[in-house]
């Protein structure tokens, strides 16, 4: 065993309806001025309205700032530090899925503290105090309500970081209410999103810890179980239920465990080709598996045991085999397009994708292979 260290939100409420306390949670925080941060998509189909209704009810003057972007570019961080600024408030809440929840966790963060944005990127560099946070996932994939990191899109198109224990919020509510019109396609995609937290954090080269693994190894039980049910036309609530929990689980596990190969080689497709993150994950995940079968094998028959009760007493190559095997089954299966060129790319496009994958050394360095610059290209063109 090694020694770790292991941090997380220090308080989860799981509540269907739970969102209806957010003005009695302000309260509670101490504070009088919110700024919900929200998307405009969310807006438009009025999963807004309850939540901000309960805030104004519980006397908390509420700010609805909806212009948050997928991806979100260091211009919308900064358009939003401003509206907080200058509505004065004394809280942020970012209701929605990893862009939304980024972007209120830096918020909170700029608003605490007199820093720039680009002064901050990588791992420590950020200063406290921060304003009062809370978090709200509407989605089942992204686990930022339990993560220390923000991730933004550069003026040059690069993914970068900003990793600090600071991030972490007060408190996370999951409400699965809000999860439940989800179309299929983004339940899908956050979902194997989450379970790449996973599969990713249970075998990272460093930081791998106990307590990670055993939130990874429930966290891809529960989602692998529930996933079908969740993306069907008529999902009930207890898969959605599982599918939050799972997502929060694996959320956990990452954040202390990191992420690795699959996620360095989906942020340029949502750089460059805006693809959401939870569908460029599960566009290169079979191939990443696959790359790593030898280095991971038996990591691999241990998730296969765990989700699979037929290879309970299969050897390490048969169960490693298996979990591909069922993994590729799964993503198949999905409502959301397979291959790169659906999603607009193009062979010529090979080159810069691999070259921008590489660059991500932050998560590579946590695969249990060396990525190469040629094997990502070949994983791009695999996945053309």
């Amino acid at each position: 065993m090694f020694d770790f260290t292991f941090e997380t939100t220090p308080r989860v409420i799981c509540e269907f309806d739970g969102a209806l306390k957010l003005g009695a949670l302000c309260s509670e925080l101490g504070a009088k001025r919110a700024i919900l941060i929200t998307d405009p998509g969310l807006q438009k189909v009025g999963l807004i309205d309850a939540p901000f209704d309960a805030l104004k009810q519980a006397g908390i003057e509420t700010l609805l700032w909806t212009r948050v972007e997928a991806d979100p570019p260091e211009s919308t961080i900064l358009d939003a530090v401003k509206g907080a600024t200058d509505f004065n408030a004394d809280i942020i809440i970012g209701l929605g899925g990893g862009s939304s929840m980024d972007t209120a966790k830096l918020v909170a963060l700029l608003c605490g503290h007199d820093q720039k944005l680009s002064d901050i990127y990588g791992i420590g560099l950020a200063k406290g105090p921060r304003l009062p946070l809370i978090q709200v996932p509407t989605t089942a994939g992204t686990g930022s309500e339990v993560t220390p990191i923000s991730i933004v899109t550069t003026p040059t198109q690069e993914k970068k970081g900003v990793v600090s224990s600071l991030l972490y919020p007060d408190i996370a509510l999951l409400d699965a209410k809000l999860t439940m019109g989800l179309p299929a396609s983004i339940t899908a995609m956050t979902g194997i999103d989450a379970m790449v937290h996973a599969i990713e954090a249970y075998t990272t080269k460093y930081k791998k810890n106990a307590l990670s693994d055993g939130l990874a190894i429930r966290a891809l039980q529960l989602m692998t179980t529930n996933i079908d049910d969740a993306v069907s036309t008529t999902p009930s609530q207890a898969s959605r239920e599982a599918m939050l929990q799972g997502s929060m689980m694996a959320g956990m596990a990452f954040a202390n465990a990191p992420v690795a190969a699959v996620h360095a080689l989906a942020y340029p497709l949502g750089g460059h080709f805006h693809v959401p993150h939870g569908h460029s994950n599960a566009l290169v995940l079979i191939e990443v598996l696959k790359f790593n079968r030898d280095a991971a094998r038996n990591q691999y028959a241990e998730l296969a045991r765990a989700v699979l009760p037929a290879e309970r007493f299969a050897d390490d190559k048969v169960a490693c085999d298996r979990f591909i095997d069922f993994m590729t089954d799964m993503v198949q299966r999905m409502p959301f397009a397979k291959t790169l060129r659906e999603v607009g790319v193009s062979e010529s496009d090979l080159d810069m994708l691999a070259t921008d994958a590489m660059k991500v050394e932050r998560l590579l360095i946590n695969n249990p292979r060396e990525m190469t610059f040629a094997a990502a290209r070949d994983i791009y063109a695999t996945v053309l």
